[in-house]
């Protein structure tokens, strides 16, 4: 028993399948041809460690800037970002520039002195260890002047 097909219902059914099967055809050419080698490990997250005056969130978005986003990755010894690619090595030492100058919110002072940026190359983590100064703090040294007399007051500056 024979089905009955029109003559314009049959040719749209074939130009469909030819359709389909050369657009596969052309995405496993494309992804043959293409340079990408997959073993690129991308950008997980940040860690911040060490800090109790900057807040964690400036810190991350320093180190962001420095181009350890999470749409960046890491391919063999090179941070790729989507503006630009870098040798690790300079990758870290900007991140760690830019942490240096963070600076406590609503304020221009920077405490941070050293920071140390490891990059785990397996994983995508971004471990920021940062070494505040407590120095720059002002604490014990408010003279309030009134009526002709000086008094210090101890504390936090205020």
């Amino acid at each position: 028993m024979f089905i009955k097909v029109r003559k314009d219902t049959l040719i749209i059914l074939i130009l469909a399948f030819i359709l389909i099967l050369s657009g596969r055809a052309m995405s496993y050419v494309a992804f043959a041809s293409s340079d990408h080698s997959g073993d690129d490990v991308p950008i997980s997250g940040i860690m911040v460690k060490g800090n109790d005056i900057i807040s964690t969130s400036t810190i991350k978005a320093n180190v962001e800037a420095a181009g350890f986003r999470s749409t960046s990755y890491i391919d063999g010894n090179t941070l790729v970002t989507t503006q630009r690619q870098l040798l690790l090595s300079d990758a870290k030492q900007n991140a760690a520039e830019m942490v240096k100058k963070s600076t406590i919110p609503g304020t221009s002072i920077a405490p941070i002195n050293a920071v140390d940026v490891q990059v785990d190359t397996k994983t995508g983590n971004v471990i920021v260890t940062v070494v505040e100064d407590f120095s720059i703090l002002q604490k014990n040294v408010t003279n309030i002047t009134t009526n002709n007399t000086t008094s210090t007051v101890n504390g936090t500056g205020h």
